[in-house]
């Protein structure tokens, strides 16, 4: 895919996930452009893979032509960067008392701080997160009177 192609594809991936979700964040647009599959992601979430660059499916350009166009779109369209910290899943201890300690997941080889920065920075849509959450209470609030709850009958 020439970059052309992919900057469109990034742009439509940023722009459905703050539609449907109200923010848009950099490891579901690698997945949604077919970088990182479904399975290498929860791989490198529960720490079976050292850092998340070793099992995308492009080369080091790409990867940051997509966090630049990240950038850009999410400039150009007023989303809020809101930084996200990534820890590893499936750190219970094995007795089930408590938890291990908390460890911190790697985007990068090199792990350097800014790369690592931007792969963690989700990009919110304020208004539409808005939007999503007074649709969500208006669904709450109507669902309890559109079932009745055995009072017809309890009366009978």
């Amino acid at each position: 895919m020439n970059n052309g192609e992919l900057t469109a594809k990034v742009r439509s991936a940023v722009y459905l996930q703050c539609r449907n979700r109200g923010f848009a964040a950099p490891v579901d647009v690698l997945m949604e452009v077919g970088y990182l599959s479904k399975q290498d992601y929860e791989n490198w979430r529960y720490g079976r893979v050292d850092y998340l660059e070793r099992v995308c499916k492009a080369n080091l350009s790409k990867l940051s032509l997509v966090m630049r166009e990240m950038r850009s779109y999410a400039s150009k369209t007023g989303l809020k960067p809101s930084f996200c910290y990534y820890k590893r899943w499936g750190t219970k201890k094995k007795n089930g008392q408590g938890r291990k300690p908390v460890i911190p997941l790697r985007f990068s080889k090199s792990g350097d701080a800014e790369i690592e920065r931007w792969y963690a920075t989700h990009f919110v849509d304020v208004k539409r997160t808005a939007q999503l959450k007074a649709e969500r209470a208006e669904k709450l609030a109507v669902q309890p009177d559109s079932s009745p709850v055995g009072d017809e009958a309890s009366n009978s």
